[in-house]
């Protein structure tokens, strides 16, 4: 059941890095140059109170040095990278079980 979970999951982040992608792709075009969405930007056209508040929450509760050293370089990252590396490691974790050979069950 978990291992399904864990596929759909990781199918949803595949199709929104997909999706960013394209609309990234998109404004390049229309942009004449390489333009690409960070998660920053993307999550704060979203909800930016969130993002507030979970930047306060890691500045209470973590070392300090998480903020800088961990969490700005994900959130500088182009949408879709961050999105597909999520979804990959999510459907690695809820792949099949390799069948046993030579066993009996």
């Amino acid at each position: 059941m978990i291992r399904f979970l864990f596929r759909t999951l990781g199918l949803l982040f595949l199709a929104a890095a997909f999706v960013s992608f394209v609309y990234d792709g998109t404004v390049s075009i229309a942009a004449n140059a390489i333009m690409f969405t960070r998660l920053a930007e993307l999550w704060t056209r979203v909800h930016a109170a969130s993002l507030l508040r979970g930047q306060a929450i890691i500045e209470q509760r973590a070392p300090a040095w998480v903020w800088d050293a961990i969490a700005l370089p994900i959130l500088n990252a182009p949408s879709f990278l961050v999105f597909g590396v999520i979804g990959v490691i999510l459907m690695l974790l809820g792949r099949p079980k390799k069948p046993l050979i030579g066993y009996s069950r």
